[in-house]
């Protein structure tokens, strides 16, 4: 179990634990707009859809999981957190769950997979969530297309060799950067991460600045610790 300030997350039964780039997405992912409805694409033991119970007042937060035990990890998480009554998980695939959409949402965010080299680790649940073959950028973001009310916002983390690419397909489905944050763990590192965030606003300014995690071991920046302070015990 890992324990959160307000909430614990179990995950014995999923293949991607809790990591840093779920808590980054999760505390980073705009909110300035008040969404009314959440949806967290690949949602593993529900971590982002949790932080964002608790960031936001969002009173409809949606999470769809294919694997069959992380979707059942997600809904104990949910069902044992302050905020169950707000949350519901989805048990399908993206293609499926896009197959009758009810709603729009005016947040949707994704850590999606993302190991795009051809290769395996021979366990199945793992590399179901690891890599992009099992969610490709390109139905990523045309289900936030879809499923995007007028006024939302859709946030996303991924390697930053991967920013150019996704900008691309984004731009090809409408969706147009408003922010990014891209990250390193430490000062002399190169950048690991990209966290961006799409609206429908083609034309917006676009807010772009960098966030170093360490400035050595387990040391960290000032700006790190503000990000994440409200969730990490520790902090």
């Amino acid at each position: 179990m890992f324990s959160f300030k307000q909430f614990n997350i179990q995950q014995d039964k999923c293949a991607m634990k809790v990591g840093t780039d779920g808590v980054l997405l999760g505390a980073w992912a705009p909110l300035e707009h008040n969404p009314f409805s959440v949806l967290d694409i690949g949602a593993g033991t529900g971590l982002i859809a949790l932080m964002l119970a608790q960031r936001s007042h969002a009173e409809q937060i949606d999470a769809v999981e294919i694997d069959d035990e992380a979707y059942e990890q997600c809904v104990d998480n949910f069902e044992d957190s302050p905020w169950g009554d707000r949350l519901f998980c989805y048990h399908a695939g993206l293609d499926e769950f896009m197959d009758e959409p009810e709603d729009e949402y005016d947040l949707i965010v994704s850590n999606p997979p993302f190991y795009t080299e051809d290769y395996t680790s021979g366990d199945e649940q793992r590399d179901k969530a690891r890599f992009e073959a099992s969610l490709p950028f390109e139905d990523l973001a045309e289900a936030a297309s879809l499923l995007l009310s007028d006024i939302g916002i859709f946030a996303v983390i991924m390697p930053y060799k991967e920013e150019a690419r996704f900008l691309a397909i984004a731009k090809e489905n409408e969706l147009y950067p408003v922010k990014i944050t891209r990250i390193k763990g430490t000062p002399g590192s190169g950048t690991k991460r990209s966290l961006m965030a799409f609206s429908r606003a083609q034309g917006a300014d676009i807010a772009i600045d960098e966030l170093v995690i360490e400035t050595a071991r387990h040391v960290y920046t000032r700006e790190y610790i503000a990000l994440t302070q409200d969730f990490y015990l520790k902090m």
